[in-house]
């Protein structure tokens, strides 16, 4: 059984591989013109992410008409799309194509002056926009690093480490060793991004307001802040559509520098919230980020009737 798997995973590694490589050379406009085209399949047929997308929704947008929820479920499930037709771009398209492609910088200053300072810089970056394209132009401009944890398909590691690394990121893993080596980078005045609004395991992390509504959230940042005085920002790339990016460094909620972890991590959430306001369509919000509730860690036995999905 083993071996079959083994063989799928090559298989299917094989088969993104070419297509990733096939839409490398292809320009953002017919990138996004296949977005606009895939997009609305994927709401209409998989049902999993127009589901938990639609949940999402109501809950971050109670107020707002069904009506209208569903047409940002459809934008926000082509944005999705277009990330992901965009990574050949974004891994292994020419450098000078990518960079060229990024047509604003919003908020440098905010890096430049705590380097300035002697302080390193942690950038929360949301599943926004293309983070990947963020990453290409983090670590092209700053000494960079990151967390990274290994792909579900085995074979498509090397594929995708090549590509976060090959403008100079160092890529860590999601162990004890990783949050030194962010330590060690933020104390050398470096650049660090992490991962904001992935739901840690149990343990590793608290329950704060995201939209009003518990979600928890990992609680590395104070402690990374605690140990080195770094300086935080959110920084996304926006899409513009069929055009290039605009990168946005914002200030993190002044939360975040708390001691206290649950505030830091209202702050953490607070950032995202800010992030998100630059265009609710291009967030991912196919991804379980109520998953765990209060109830369940509160050993309720009825807990999954808090839950949303």
């Amino acid at each position: 059984m083993s071996d079959e798997i083994s063989r799928r995973d090559r298989l299917q590694a094989t088969a993104i591989t070419t297509l990733w490589r096939a839409l490398a050379g292809r320009g953002l406009d017919i990138l996004w013109r296949l977005s606009r085209l895939a997009g609305p399949l994927v709401h209409r047929f998989s049902q999993r992410e127009r589901r938990i997308t639609e949940a999402n929704l109501s809950v971050v947008y109670p107020t707002t008409s069904e009506a209208e929820r569903r047409h940002l479920a459809r934008e926000s499930l082509t944005h999705s799309t277009a990330t992901m037709l965009e990574l050949g771009f974004a891994w292994m398209g020419d450098p000078e194509r990518v960079e060229a492609s990024i047509v604003e910088v919003h908020g440098r200053e905010l890096l430049d002056e705590a380097r300035a300072e002697g302080r390193g810089v942690i950038v929360l970056a949301p599943h926004f926009g293309n983070w990947e394209v963020l990453n290409f132009w983090l670590s092209g401009h700053f000494p960079f690093t990151a967390m990274y944890e290994p792909p579900k398909i085995a074979p498509l590691d090397p594929v995708i480490r090549h590509g976060r690394e090959r403008r100079g990121a160092e890529l860590v893993p999601t162990t004890p060793r990783g949050v030194a080596a962010l330590l060690k980078a933020l104390k050398r005045c470096e650049a660090v991004g992490i991962l904001p609004d992935q739901e840690p395991d149990w343990g590793s992390g608290v329950f704060a307001p995201f939209y009003g509504r518990p979600a928890y959230t990992a609680t590395l940042l104070p402690k990374l802040v605690a140990r080195t005085q770094a300086r935080v920002v959110t920084g996304v790339a926006r899409r513009l559509p069929g055009r290039g990016f605009a990168l946005h460094f914002l200030a993190a909620d002044a939360r975040v520098y708390e001691a206290d972890e649950t505030t830091s991590a209202g702050g953490v959430n607070a950032s995202v919230e800010a992030a998100i306001a630059l265009d609710p369509a291009q967030y991912q919000w196919e991804y379980k980020r109520y998953r765990k509730t209060p109830e369940e860690a509160a050993g309720d036995p009825n807990f999954r009737r808090a839950r949303i999905y």
